[in-house]
């Protein structure tokens, strides 16, 4: 203010813009403003820590542009505990308590008591540092504090702008960004990716790595990128890319390994065969880069993890683009291309898997009803991938997640699934199932758990969100149903599929909003017009019979059509 009053009114005007409109987002209320102060108040802990969160990132990015002179940082506490109300505003030890709390945060912060934190550090993937137990001014107890954000992974439901910055792990961490298609033909765009995504598979074999999944490497496909805002955002070490051309029988690959803390380049180089050598250019790559970031990994580990899943190049080419579709969720489109790939080569088992998922995900995301044919040939292309795939990793946690969901083989399913991960515990796509399994299962602690797994594995994957509504159904299981409502709700927004209008039309019953259930309600119908209550079975399916009938009562009580 000292330096120029009318700037900082406005810029402080255009920052309390931020702060209101998230607030408001997050269904709170402010209940008294005073200067640069801002006391609000909301019906979920969830809902508040998560409004915290995407405020300062929201508000940090409103400083970028400044010089650090001009930055406006604000610090936020989060309390829960009774207040008195009179004429809106709110009083007490509550209010107090959090006053204070937001004096101990960092400029750009947010420190929450340990009420709080008992409350969302289940939920919610952020770190939480505990500050131990704080003597603050005119409260006679010591107040147990964390702070929030400091390091750990990202919301699993935030806006666009959110941004935490994720804590590096102790072992050697990488993301193999997107290489860039130099064919000159842009038809050759999946060849370049499945590329990539064979060396990601291959790094994630070993134990002794932390590799940053597909999905979210992907997030910067045909973008300018910093490497050290990569490094910063998934939370890695190194950052590998390069570039793939590919002239009739020819094909060039170009590699450079960075180490994203300091922008310096570790190593570069290039690679060049026939298509019948490209398994051995994709090996050569993996082990180059193991051997840099990870020299204690014995070779025997390396020739281990270079077992590839076919050795028909024309399968593996149909395979890729089979991926390709899948990605945009053309499902039918995907699952005639690995059906050409299969019939190619008949071990493929991950041709087998994907084709099985396909039908797995027209049900449980897009709500597509399976007839009992559709659904006997997904149990069947499951069965076959897991016998020939009995030591592959993708292989297992696909046909696994198929099984449970499709038929109902829970135990079966689940050994798959954990076998999975024992083999490649790096496997984002594993622990994804292993939630959903989990939910199905009625296991929602597990399920909690590995969802969050797999949200820092992938961490901007939007396969993320879809998370979030598994941690939604966990919530209702574990009958934390204003939690599960608000997580569930800001899922429908972002990502609306059939597990996102489920997971809050159960919450919305149980916690008494019918009208909102009817809501969703409708939506599942919109996606499927013949729904009915048995189909609605198939596409939730729940373990144990005391949350069968459960859910079975909320969508009847919702409007769903016996």
């Amino acid at each position: 203010m000292g330096a120029n009053e009318v700037s900082t009114l406005r810029e402080l005007t255009q920052r309390r813009t931020i702060l209101d409109g998230l607030i408001s987002a997050h269904r709170g209320r402010i209940a008294n403003t005073a200067g640069d102060s801002v006391l609000a108040e909301f019906g979920s802990t969830v809902d508040a820590v998560q409004c915290a969160v995407e405020a300062q990132a929201a508000l940090a990015e409103a400083n970028a542009a400044l010089s650090p002179d001009h930055h406006i940082n604000f610090r936020i506490g989060i309390h829960v505990g009774d207040v008195m109300v009179k004429g809106g505003d709110l009083f007490g030890d509550g209010v107090n308590i959090a006053a204070r709390l937001q004096t101990l945060a960092s400029a750009g912060g947010t420190c929450i008591s340990g009420v709080a934190h008992d409350q969302v550090r289940k939920i919610l993937p952020f770190a939480f540092t505990d500050l131990g137990a704080q003597q603050v001014k005119n409260i006679e107890e010591p107040i147990r504090t964390f702070a929030v954000g400091t390091k750990g992974v990202s919301p699993i439901a935030a806006s666009s702008n959110a941004w935490v910055p994720l804590a590096i792990p102790d072992k050697p961490s990488i993301a193999v960004l997107p290489f860039t298609n130099m064919s000159g033909d842009p038809d050759q765009e999946y060849f370049a990716d499945g590329m990539v995504e064979d060396i990601i598979t291959a790094l994630s074999k070993f134990k002794s790595l932390f590799v940053i999944a597909r999905n979210s490497s992907f997030t910067y496909k045909g973008k300018a990128v910093d490497v050290r805002q990569v490094g910063r955002d998934l939370g890695v070490r190194y950052v590998l890319e390069g570039s793939v051309r590919r002239s009739g029988n020819r094909v060039r690959v170009t590699g450079q390994l960075i180490e994203a803390t300091t922008d310096r380049h570790l190593w570069a180089d290039k690679f060049d065969g026939s298509l019948d050598d490209v398994f051995d250019l994709q090996d050569q790559i993996t082990a180059t880069v193991v051997g840099l970031i990870a020299p204690q990994i014995e070779e025997a580990e390396i020739e281990r993890a270079r077992k590839k899943s076919t050795n028909s190049l024309d399968s593996y080419d149909l395979y890729l683009r089979g991926l390709a579709q899948h990605y945009k969720r053309a499902w039918v489109e995907a699952r005639e291309l690995f059906k050409k790939a299969f019939e190619l080569d008949p071990e493929f088992a991950a041709a087998y898997a994907m084709a099985a998922i396909t039908l797995h995900m027209q049900q449980g995301v897009g709500g597509e009803p399976l007839t009992a044919e559709m659904r006997a040939e997904a149990l069947r292309l499951a069965n076959i991938a897991a016998q020939i795939g009995s030591e592959e990793a993708f292989v297992l946690a696909r046909c696994g997640h198929t099984l449970v969901h499709l038929g109902n083989e829970f135990d079966r399913g689940a050994a798959m699934v954990e076998k999975a991960l024992t083999l490649n515990p790096n496997l984002a796509i594993a622990r994804s199932s292993f939630g959903w399994i989990s939910v199905i299962a009625c296991e929602p602690e597990r399920a909690i758990e590995n969802f969050q797994s797999m949200i820092r594995f992938s961490p901007l994957d939007s396969m993320r969100v879809g998370s979030s509504a598994g941690i939604a159904w966990a919530l209702w299981l574990q009958g934390r149903y204003q939690e599960g409502l608000a997580l569930a709700r800001s899922v429908a927004t972002v990502y609306p599929n059939v597990q996102a209008f489920g997971s809050l039309l159960a919450n919305c019953v149980a916690a008494g909003q019918i009208d909102e259930a009817r809501v969703a309600a409708a939506e599942l119908i919109k996606l499927d017009p013949n729904l009915r209550l048995a189909r609605a079975r198939e596409m939730f399916p729940l373990r144990k019979a005391e949350f069968r009938f459960k859910l079975d009562e909320a969508l009847r009580t919702a409007g769903l059509p016996e």
